[in-house]
């Protein structure tokens, strides 16, 4: 799977391609499939009878449709798994559980129990969206100044013990799960399909094998992560079989205990115990202590559609609505998909945004950020003003909020929509690709490395490239910043009718706002919609003012010709996964062609619509 959740954007093309002998087809295949996404799109006709369902596999279609259900993951096992507690009778919740923990197991690079998430939910019942907070914490013996040794950022910033918050994921679900599931399943039987992917294994696909292969040496390190990843002591190649014992039996006891089978008890204490012994920080108690928060969505209206997503600790919901703002002001329609004036100003809508991120973002919880400011309309006219759409605005003469009156390419995310109504988007993660690399001793959990999301020193960018300020330095108990996006559009009678989310660290969010705009402003499907190349720009790139574009992206020569310093890239910008609800009901859920992810679908037949009747 060569996406972003694999590989940096702006890697050279021979880095970049290394993980997958067919990488190097991706990107003509990328663009062909956009091609035929779009043509195919405008032949489309009136829909035949909906089949009762469009199970995921390797093979299986980018795009399905059904009456009473849909999921998209990057996964088509996790699809699988999720679709079948729908079937089940379970509601969205349900499924996300489901599927979450699958995922775990079958893409350890992009997200695990050993990391966290964020999830933002549609309530059908009760007619209300919500977002559940399961960042990762700092632990509590973090300090400011933990990763800066003689002026240098030390090495445990990025990889290692060190650099692994208190991971929260495991506390989302089961509170997602006592709050908002069906009651139809238990626990147990949502958590019982990840069990068993993790004891019998499954078939490594190429960018899980490119991603150990790529940190053989390191993995090497850590005996207990050699263990799992190294088996034999060599990388598994593609299509061999991943067995992950110690994983399971940690799966089995959260089935079994809920979260403090993860939080208390024995793995907590081998967590404990394996951060100690490799010089990191959490503890017992940073474990037993940490909760899942609830917090109030960040909303917006665009083009009559309510837009609703991750509040802070995330930059992503607040500068997405911020963009969509100044996009308003706009009919990009008129000016052509993809012409010069419509990238040149997505580029600066994006630029704009992104030194706001630098300047502001944190977590809420311990600075003030101006939420509602950088949300004003009047303060998006004041942006919209700045801009020249004859000349690409230099960064360095950008002034983050002059004009008041920011993770990862390794994650991943989740779209559902049931037969209810309810909907939920989560994007979910370790950090970079396998995380900190270091394995808990017993457990077969894989420690996040999302310390490396604070910053380590305000002069000096993220792996990311990010510019950060002091106000998103560690502290004990802080969630670092994140750039995750998940985010459902209702129309204004409060249905859901869109469902969108993708890894890509920074790149998340402009792929988001990418993804949106193509379906509300070009009338474009689902597939075409996230299958269409994109561009990136997050004001600085570890410096640089760069404009990032994929392959198949038009009109870059005018672009460069406006003063945008553009670097084609061929790895892909986001992976996006998307459900949409058309007109009359039907579920239509899309994976980005860029990963291997395959959707899921399904209809009732009419002999089990008149059995749930009874």
């Amino acid at each position: 799977m060569a996406h972003t959740e694999e590989r940096s954007a702006v890697r050279p093309a021979a880095e970049a391609a290394e993980g997958s002998v067919a990488y190097g087809v991706f990107v003509a295949a990328f663009v062909a499939v956009a091609v035929a996404v779009a043509a195919a799109s405008a032949r489309r006709g009136p829909q035949a009878e909906l089949p009762p369902a469009a199970v995921p596999s390797a093979d299986s279609p980018r795009e399905v449709r059904g009456a009473q259900g849909a999921i998209a993951t990057a996964a088509p096992e996790a699809s699988a798994v999720g679709l079948e507690v729908l079937r089940k009778g379970g509601n969205a919740f349900d499924a996300l559980v489901a599927a979450s923990f699958a995922i775990s197991v079958v893409r350890p690079q992009s997200t695990g129990i050993g990391g966290g998430g964020f999830v933002v939910f549609h309530d059908a019942a009760r007619g209300v969206e919500g977002v559940l907070d399961g960042r990762e914490t700092a632990p509590k013996l973090a300090t400011p100044d933990m990763f800066v040794e003689g002026g240098r950022v030390i090495d445990g910033y990025r990889r290692g013990p060190l650099a692994a918050g208190v991971p929260g994921l495991v506390r989302m679900l089961y509170r997602l799960y006592e709050e908002h599931g069906s009651g139809k399943l238990s626990w147990a039987e949502l958590v019982a399909p990840a069990v068993r992917l993790a004891e019998r294994g499954f078939r490594v696909p190429p960018p899980l094998a490119a991603a150990i292969r790529r940190h053989a040496d390191e993995l090497a390190r850590y005996p207990s992560s050699a263990k799992v990843f190294l088996p034999g002591g060599i990388p598994p190649a593609p299509g061999d079989r991943l067995v992950q014992a110690d994983l399971a039996l940690t799966l089995q006891t959260i089935a079994e205990e809920g979260a403090d089978g993860f939080y208390r008890g024995w793995v907590a204490e081998k967590i404990a115990r394996a951060a100690s012994s490799g010089g990191g920080l959490i503890s017992r108690e940073d474990l037993a202590s940490y909760e899942a928060k609830e917090r109030e969505p960040v909303e917006g209206v665009y083009r009559g559609l309510r837009v609703v997503s991750m509040p802070p600790p995330s930059s992503g919901g607040v500068h997405l609505v911020q963009m969509l703002n100044v996009l308003s002001r706009h009919d990009l329609r008129s000016m052509g998909w993809q012409s010069a004036d419509h990238l040149h100003l997505l580029a600066e809508v994006m630029r704009r945004a992104f030194a706001d991120r630098a300047q502001f973002m944190a977590d809420t919880d311990f600075v003030e950020v101006p939420v509602a400011r950088l949300l004003d309309p009047a303060y998006a006219a004041l942006l919209d003003e700045s801009i020249d759409m004859e000349r690409a605005t230099p960064s360095d003469e950008i002034l983050p909020g002059a004009n008041f009156v920011l993770e990862s390419d390794h994650t991943t995310h989740i779209s559902i929509v049931d037969g209810e109504g309810n909907a939920v988007a989560s994007t979910q993660t370790i950090n970079t690709s396998l995380g900190s690399l270091y394995v808990a001793e017993g457990t077969g959990v894989l420690l996040n490395n999302e310390m490396a999301d604070f910053t380590a020193d305000p002069d000096a960018p993220n792996p990311f490239g990010l510019s950060q300020s002091a106000k998103n330095l560690p502290a004990p108990g802080k969630r670092p910043l994140s750039s995750m996006t998940p985010t459902i559009v209702l129309d204004a009678g409060g249905k859901v009718r869109a469902v969108v989310g993708s890894p890509g660290g920074p790149k998340i969010i402009t792929t988001v706002l990418q993804v949106l705009s193509n379906m509300v402003d070009f009338g474009m499907g689902p597939l075409e919609a996230v299958a269409a190349p994109r561009i990136h720009h997050q004001w600085k790139y570890a410096g640089q003012d760069l404009l990032l574009a994929e392959r198949g992206v038009r009109s870059l020569k005018a672009l460069g010709l406006r003063g945008h310093q553009v670097r084609v890239v061929d790895a892909p910008l986001g992976n996006a996964q998307v459900v949409v609800v058309e007109a009359d009901g039907t579920r239509v859920a899309a994976s980005d062609p860029r990963g291997t992810g395959r959707p899921g679908a399904y209809s009732l037949t009419w002999q089990e619509e008149a059995s749930r009747a009874r």
